[in-house]
């Protein structure tokens, strides 16, 4: 046995297989919450929509969680799936996904402006608490994850 072998590695220089990276499960959780908040709130916002609107209400709810979706996820999304690249590279797809995702808004709003079958209040409200709330929860579980400063050599 060489002192290779006790890390894990094998004698030809092959690293060991990896476990799962504390990062990936971070990325992991963050938009496994992320995505049970929207589902949540998908529910309880048709419902008042329903209540406050009727049908316009309920489709402005349905609307405003598929935004919320779009914006959120694509953010966590692309964060994990740059995670292993160059931080310049992360940084150039996360920068990228917020200026498409903002044009797709800017277009959702105009395709949608001269239409009625829907309630742009209940819009509004739902994608403000979708998107307020998803921030609060990646917030949180980037606080409380357990990623190491530095990794093993």
């Amino acid at each position: 046995m060489t002192s290779d072998d006790t890390d894990g590695g094998t004698a030809a220089g092959t690293p060991a297989p990896m476990t799962p990276d504390a990062a990936d499960e971070l990325f992991r959780s963050a938009l496994r919450w992320v995505l049970l908040f929207l589902s949540s709130l998908a529910v309880v916002s048709t419902v008042v929509g329903a209540l406050v609107s009727g049908w316009a209400g309920v489709w402005g709810a349905l609307l405003g969680v598929a935004i919320a979706v779009v914006f959120s996820g694509t953010t966590v999304w692309s964060m994990w799936y740059t995670s292993r690249v160059s931080p310049t590279a992360m940084v150039a797809v996360v920068a990228g996904s917020w200026a498409l995702k903002i044009v797709v808004l800017f277009v959702a709003t105009a395709v949608l402006h001269g239409m009625d079958f829907y309630t742009p209040g209940v819009l509004v409200v739902v994608i403000l608490v979708g998107v307020l709330g998803s921030l609060v929860i990646d917030l949180v579980s980037f606080q409380r994850a357990r990623v190491p400063y530095v990794g093993p050599t």
